[in-house]
């Protein structure tokens, strides 16, 4: 993950009050629910790249740095990496921002997500942006 000690200065592709039924018995937010997210953030900036179908092939290491709580207003910061004849690789970075205390930013996790584009029976397909 990388360094940075404030969030990217872009407009996040989603972004997502956490709330008490996400939490696990720790009460902190499940991961698997910030993967959900990120895994649907990711799609988002596939489709700038293909109109049709797209199915997630692979996501990279995920190491939580921070936890997030009830309250924090998480946000999914992406970018396109790299674009293929059939996928897509997106970088997408997450922050937590705390809404109960002094509202700092903090990070939360980032991953490398390539999608690939699918037809209707499945198979991949070209990209058609």
């Amino acid at each position: 993950m990388s360094e940075a000690t404030t969030p990217p200065d872009t407009d996040p592709a989603i972004r997502v009050v956490m709330m008490p039924r996400d939490t696990n018995a720790a009460g902190t937010i499940f991961g698997g629910v910030i993967l959900s997210q990120l895994d649907l953030a990711a799609a988002i900036e596939a489709h700038k790249h293909h109109q049709g179908m797209v199915v997630t092939v692979a996501m990279d290491k995920v190491e939580f740095k921070q936890p997030v709580h009830v309250g924090d207003l998480v946000s999914f910061f992406t970018e396109t990496v790299k674009v293929g004849r059939t996928s897509v690789q997106t970088r997408v970075c997450v922050w937590a921002q705390r809404r109960f205390g002094d509202g700092a930013h903090a990070p939360v996790t980032e991953a490398l997500v390539t999608m690939v584009a699918v037809d209707g029976d499945g198979q991949p397909t070209a990209l058609s942006g």
